[in-house]
């Protein structure tokens, strides 16, 4: 296989400054969120503070992490001081208050509790000023090779879904397939399943977020499949859903309704084009078909180092999709009782449209499979 290309963050930390500068925002920045960290620095622990500065990065971890820090800081091209503590001293040692503007330090409050807020104040020495969503939002834009390995990852979930969808005509139960799809997606090359893997048969499919059970598979039912694969911290998601045998007539129409839905949401996908308004080219065919109020979610999501991220491909999002970044986009329709469709692609939005990362095959007559014995 192909070999994924240098992940690089050089220059991420010029990016904060540049927002915080345009925010009119102190010009230090602490960072707790590990993904945002991760992102910044090629960090992969599960501790540290990253303090972005005016003049330099600092990183703060513990004495589990601190050759581990020094080694993906350095590899990743990265510019980071690491010191390792856990103590206040240590977090204000990386502050430098000498360094430190006398408008105090940014801290986004998605990122810490008020209890823990309040605990930093103390510990760091000055003042802390909440300021919102600075990383994520410099995330929204995914690189050519955080996009290469979300491609890959992609890839994974095609091929292990290629080989597993035969077996949903052997009254398999839906943990069966479950179990046999994460497996195959590391045999593809996966780290391992970007979430937990959905597979909903019958009546469990009107539940978005089923959790799989030992129900069988059976003639007559739609078996919503929503699986994603991870390669190096990178996510995939893509959902299919499945006709086994003889089904009622109206799942067969909900399946038709929502495949409708979905390529007019693919073809709406561009850069300059608002989130709402992609939500509402799916949402406006589901509703013209009589099934607006079982569709129960929002069209889509942002992914990448998060299986959920911006931007929110939802109801009125006034804002536009920009180039590069990578998005689901997922109508469903779901009937309490009977059962659930959802099909759902991971898309890059580009300038004058969209590449689709998912290329398992989505159409009935490509899913429609032989009745169960």
């Amino acid at each position: 296989m192909t070999a994924l290309p240098p992940l690089s963050v050089t220059g991420r930390d010029r990016l904060v400054r540049e927002e915080l500068a345009e925010r009119g925002a102190p010009d230090t920045l602490m960072v707790f969120d590990l993904n945002n960290i991760r992102w910044l620095t090629g960090f992969t622990g599960s501790a540290g503070t990253l303090i972005v500065r005016r003049d330099e990065m600092v990183f703060v971890t513990d004495g589990r992490y601190g050759e581990q820090a020094r080694h993906q800081i350095e590899s990743s091209g990265a510019s980071a001081r690491v010191v390792v503590g856990t103590t206040a001293a240590a977090l204000r040692e990386g502050l430098e208050q000498s360094l430190l503007a006398a408008q105090g330090v940014a801290v986004d409050p998605g990122e810490v509790t008020h209890a823990q807020f309040e605990t930093l104040q103390g510990q760091a020495g000055t003042q802390l000023v909440t300021v919102a969503g600075v990383v994520p939002q410099l995330r929204r834009r995914k690189s050519s090779a955080e996009i290469a390995r979300m491609k890959k990852a992609a890839a994974c979930t095609d091929a292990a879904l290629a080989e597993c969808v035969p077996m949903m005509s052997n009254r398999v139960t839906e943990r069966d397939v479950r179990d046999e799809l994460e497996y195959r997606m590391r045999r593809h090359g996966a780290d391992g399943p970007s979430y937990d893997t959905i597979v909903a048969t019958g009546a469990n499919g009107a539940r978005p977020h089923h959790r799989p059970t030992a129900t069988v598979i059976e003639d007559g039912h739609l078996v919503v499949i929503d699986v994603g694969a991870l390669v190096d911290g990178y996510h995939s998601d893509m959902t299919r859903t499945y006709l086994i045998g003889d089904v009622d007539p109206l799942l067969r129409t909900m399946h038709d309704v929502v495949c409708e839905s979905q390529l007019a949401g693919l073809a709406a996908v561009r850069a300059g084009v608002t989130a709402g308004d992609v939500d509402k080219v799916c949402r406006d065919v589901i509703v013209a078909a009589g099934f607006g109020s079982e569709f129960i979610h929002s069209t889509g999501h942002g992914v990448g180092l998060q299986i959920h991220e911006q931007p929110w491909v939802r109801t009125a999002m006034p804002e536009a999709l920009q180039t590069g970044e990578v998005v689901t986009v997922e109508p469903g329709i779901y009937r309490g009782g009977l059962g659930g469709v959802r099909i759902e692609d991971l898309v890059v939005v580009t300038d004058t449209g969209c590449d689709i990362l998912t290329e398992s095959p989505k159409d009935i007559s490509c899913l429609q499979l032989a009745p169960t014995n």
